[in-house]
């Protein structure tokens, strides 16, 4: 994972001290499951994906990566409900640099903010594609 310094993302002041460790423990879940380097997702590019029950618990279990709207939809499922394991099977990296100016908006505040602390690289393509 990226040495660079993390930026938290700011806790609304009314935050209950439990409440806080909540937001902390939901943080570091996701930040568990970050690949160490977006060089290992090596995930398909165009072909169809079956995601196992495990992160399409509901809804669709079957995404199109020719299609769109699908392969957006497969991504943000994966960022959200996938494991360790399942981020380098199921992600490309060529194809998050791709998404990202859309996914951070679809995806959790969460999400957004742990996936771009780790590798700043997001957020700066971010910037650019603006």
């Amino acid at each position: 994972m990226s040495s660079s310094p993390q930026h938290h993302a700011p806790a609304p002041m009314d935050l209950s001290d439990a409440d806080a460790e909540d937001l902390a423990l939901y943080r570091e879940k996701f930040r568990r499951r970050l690949p160490e380097s977006l060089d290992e997702l090596h995930g398909p590019t165009q072909v169809v994906v079956d995601l196992p029950l495990h992160m399409a618990w509901s809804g669709m279990t079957s995404y199109d990566l020719g299609k769109p709207r699908q392969r957006t939809g497969l991504y943000r499922t994966v960022l959200h409900e996938g494991l360790r394991d399942d981020l380098p099977r199921c992600l490309n990296q060529d194809l998050l640099f791709q998404l990202w100016p859309v996914l951070r908006i679809l995806v959790g505040r969460t999400v957004r903010a742990v996936w771009e602390d780790a590798f700043p690289q997001l957020a700066s393509r971010t910037r650019a594609a603006a």
